[in-house]
């Protein structure tokens, strides 16, 4: 008999996810934005000026998922292509100011986020890196036993 969905740790983590999206979509909505275009203005703010393929990258998602979303968000003035002078199979994606501004308001995403929780920011921080170990673990791949 397979355990009950509430005592599946994939199940929680799936809900959660679509819970936190449920918050965010109409504070997303509002801003004009998708949840990723969301997660590529946030890649970016990281470190701007990536490729295509970077975003992708940081974000596990395929470089012909990311292609679509960045060309919405420069026709809406958001971020700026260009293919690479250096390798031009490479397209480079920049922030503009108006992408600049609109990642600063994003930051009412993770205050709404903190204050649904209940929990304290110090007790998220933990929740999220312990769950990021986690997803570092999954990624690795199983373990050959070797005995």
């Amino acid at each position: 008999m397979p355990l009950p969905l509430d005592n599946q740790l994939c199940f929680t983590l799936y809900a959660t996810s679509m819970a936190i999206n449920r918050t965010y979509k109409p504070m997303l909505d509002e801003m004009g934005i998708t949840y990723p275009q969301y997660l590529v203005l946030n890649a970016l703010g990281e470190t701007d000026g990536m490729s295509v393929g970077s975003i992708a990258h940081r974000l596990a998602l395929e470089s012909s998922t990311i292609t679509p979303l960045v060309k919405r968000m420069e026709q809406a003035g958001l971020v700026t292509r260009q293919r690479s002078q250096n390798d031009e199979r490479q397209v480079q994606v920049d922030l503009t100011a108006a992408g600049r501004t609109l990642l600063v308001r994003c930051n009412c995403l993770n205050e709404t986020l903190i204050e649904r929780s209940g929990m304290k920011l110090a007790e998220l921080d933990a929740l999220n890196r312990q769950i990021q170990s986690l997803r570092n673990a999954l990624s690795r791949g199983p373990t050959v036993d070797t005995a």
